[in-house]
């Protein structure tokens, strides 16, 4: 289908899935995590998220959206910028395929992405929105949805602007 960049508020976005950039612990963390718990009902995403447990980096995993406008939330736990020589750059990517692959399962039409790993987690912003375009393009040569790149800060703006 389609692949588009949006500066926006995640949890206004419309589509099937929202991906949170997960606290890899069952807790809620800052920034967009703690945006979509807020949105989507705290308690009941806790307690939903307990049922997952632990993520370590790179791994991904589904809930309900309860209250937001979409049908699940796909939890992806980011790896944490190391100096890049950790393979962050991969495990990053591998985050996105994964949010895709879980969506493709549950038949999404339609995900919407925050941009992984470059708040908390200390990403560089160019790289991690890189990555996130190459794994998108190379996703939809092969498979028919919608992607929503959600940037919120006119730096992420920017950036995306010159890819």
């Amino acid at each position: 289908m389609s692949f588009q960049i949006i500066r926006s508020d995640i949890t206004k976005v419309k589509a099937d899935a929202i991906v949170n950039t997960a606290n890899p612990n069952v807790a809620v963390g800052g920034g967009v995590d703690f945006a979509i718990y807020k949105a989507a009902g705290r308690d009941k995403l806790l307690e939903a998220r307990k049922n997952i447990g632990t993520l370590k980096p790179g791994e991904v995993a589904v809930t309900k959206a309860f209250d937001l406008n979409a049908k699940y939330i796909i939890h992806v736990s980011s790896p944490w910028w190391q100096g890049g020589d950790k393979n962050e750059d991969e495990c990053l990517r591998l985050c996105y395929q994964r949010a895709l692959q879980l969506a493709k399962r549950r038949r999404c039409k339609s995900i919407a992405f925050p941009v992984l790993a470059t708040g908390t987690y200390g990403f560089p912003k160019e790289l991690g929105i890189q990555i996130a375009v190459d794994t998108f393009t190379d996703f939809l040569e092969n498979n028919d949805i919608e992607i929503i790149l959600v940037v919120f800060e006119s730096e992420d703006v920017s950036i995306s602007g010159k890819l």
